[in-house]
């Protein structure tokens, strides 16, 4: 399936000018009166000029006006789950995460999917990059796939991750995993690995970032809102994409043996 109009935009807000932000937020806050404008009446209503609005939608991939408001109509047309207007905290996350999850839902790529499990399932080595807060998914990802007995190792350091990268052959797996995908240190490292034969997989919410660009196959997730604070940013859709990735993997895999090694393993950690 193919990226929403407005997730596409929110996953280029952080690389635009201001005047394109400008531009952006006004598509992303008021698309339903964005499909009865002219290019012109946009311009005005955002306080840009038309040459900005193009600049805008070029990112974003459209050669042309007419085309992005028949796709972001299209958008529009399509049901979607009713969420009530909150205050409330607990109803406030809870409707930030669901939006979030009915986005990747909606656009997420099945045979991509299919692809990247098939290349780590038969992956000699499968290794994750991360730093910063995206670190703990991927942590959390190599210990899943060390579970299903893969040779499953996440780097956070970066200059760990360059210096095992340089070493990797072409049945290596590297899954880079960057919210933005504008990390340099990730984006560096997942090129490494690339160049030196690995398969590459990118997990993102950045349309077009750098990151999107160097790997073999990329996994977009879910932007936020532009307003949203690096501090109440959520890797809920990252999390959601490895969940997806593992449980592909495991169902193309015999597992009862495994299973049973490591209930047995486990049992003398446990007090019953």
């Amino acid at each position: 399936m193919t990226k929403l109009v407005t997730s596409k935009i929110k996953g280029i807000y952080n690389s635009l000018t201001d005047k394109e932000k400008q531009a952006a937020q006004y598509i992303i806050e008021r698309p339903a009166d964005v499909i009865h404008y002219s290019i012109t009446e946009l311009s005005n209503w955002a306080g840009t000029s038309e040459t900005t609005i193009y600049r805008v939608l070029k990112k974003v991939g459209y050669s042309g006006y007419q085309k992005f408001k028949l796709e972001l109509a299209r958008e529009l047309s399509t049901p979607t789950l009713e969420l009530k207007e909150s205050k409330d905290l607990v109803d406030m996350i809870y409707n930030k995460t669901v939006n979030s999850l009915t986005d990747i839902l909606r656009q997420t790529d099945r045979d991509k999917i299919n692809r990247a499990s098939e290349m780590i399932l038969n992956s000699k080595k499968l290794l994750f990059y991360a730093v910063g807060r995206s670190f703990p998914v991927a942590l959390d990802a190599s210990l899943k796939f060390a579970a299903l007995g893969f040779a499953s190792t996440a780097y956070p350091d970066p200059h760990m991750q360059v210096i095992v990268a340089s070493n990797l052959e072409k049945d290596d797996v590297v899954v880079a995993i960057s919210h933005s995908g504008v990390i340099r240190d990730t984006y560096k490292s997942a090129q490494v690995a690339k160049d030196a034969g690995a398969f590459t997989i990118g997990i993102t919410a950045g349309i077009n970032s750098p990151m999107s660009k160097i790997v073999n196959l990329v996994l977009y997730t879910s932007a936020e809102m532009p307003q949203e604070s690096e501090f109440t940013v959520s890797r809920i859709g990252e999390i959601f994409m490895v969940e997806l990735l593992y449980n592909s993997v495991a169902s193309k895999m015999s597992l009862k043996n495994k299973e049973s090694r490591i209930s047995q393993a486990m049992r003398t950690k446990r007090f019953s």
